[in-house]
């Protein structure tokens, strides 16, 4: 929880580990025999429901909540048919409801969401699942690679996987963390593109920061797809996939990682301390 008195967040060690609590355990087993994509009548049936309140009264409530604005919005347009053909997007991770601003700036595609298993189990998870998300497994070998069969059948029926990189949340967080090999592991098994979605941040409006205690507004901004490196041995291409998302996504918030002080490459997601300078580096817009 943000601490008023030091005006910061309890950032963790390691820059994919969690810092939230999670309050409730409800038992799910995420094993070979957990639906992890839901095919079910009754699923899809609620999933289109929560899709209506989405659409009439989260997204613009969250518009308002986050003082969200959207750039590139075009390039879901341009590239069309790249992402009508299946594509994984990343995001840093800084907003319980930045997934809300994902949705919203992808319209018309729907995603699905990779989430942290206990997330799924918490006091969250029925709504979480609602929105796309798939639970990653964490403990059964036959439980990973149901999920990995099922995410890979996703992508190649022409589905949108979301997945955020960094490994967790850390909200308000300036500098863009590095990103875990997942994604990109997934995209180079599956021969998908990657799409890069970031946020960068904005200084709220008197209002806001007096009334409504908002630290800062948010601004999604949408970039291009990047392809796997066919030339490179599958290693390398997932390696190499992985740090040009990380620059794609420190780019479209403003971050320039070759003059910058941190190195945003992949680092087995090891803390450096120059990650949690106050302020950050780089960013659009003035806050």
């Amino acid at each position: 929880m943000f601490d008023p008195k030091t005006n910061r967040y309890p950032y963790p060690e390691e820059t994919d580990r969690h810092y939230l609590e999670i309050h409730k355990d409800r038992g799910y087993v995420f094993d070979a025999d957990y639906p992890y994509i839901d095919k079910s009548g009754l699923f899809r049936f609620r999933q289109n429901m929560t899709r209506v309140l989405l659409n009439v009264v989260v997204f613009p409530l969250a518009t308002v909540r986050l003082g969200l604005k959207i750039e590139g919005r075009e390039n879901i347009k341009k590239y069309k048919d790249v992402l009508d053909g299946g594509v994984i997007s990343v995001c840093n991770h800084v907003h319980m409801w930045d997934y809300i601003g994902v949705m919203k700036g992808i319209r018309p595609h729907r995603s699905n969401l990779l989430a942290w298993a206990p997330n799924i189990n918490g006091e969250n998870g029925t709504l979480i699942r609602m929105v796309g998300g798939i639970p990653i497994p964490e403990d059964t070998v036959a439980g990973k690679k149901a999920f990995m069969k099922a995410v890979g059948g996703l992508l190649n029926e022409y589905g949108w996987l979301h997945i955020y990189a960094e490994g967790s949340m850390w909200e308000y967080y300036r500098p863009v963390r590095p990103f875990k090999r997942g994604a990109s592991l997934i995209a180079v098994i599956n021969d998908k593109p990657i799409l890069p979605l970031g946020y960068s941040y904005r200084e709220p409006g008197r209002i806001r920061k007096h009334i409504f205690k908002q630290i800062a507004c948010f601004t999604l901004h949408i970039g291009e797809p990047i392809y796997p490196d066919r030339s490179l041995k599958p290693k390398e291409r997932e390696k190499d996939l992985t740090i040009r998302a990380n620059k794609a996504v420190c780019e479209l918030v403003g971050i320039e990682p070759d003059k910058n002080i941190y190195e945003p490459e992949f680092n087995d997601s090891r803390r450096i301390d120059y990650y949690t300078t106050e302020y950050g580096v780089g960013y659009k817009g003035s806050w």
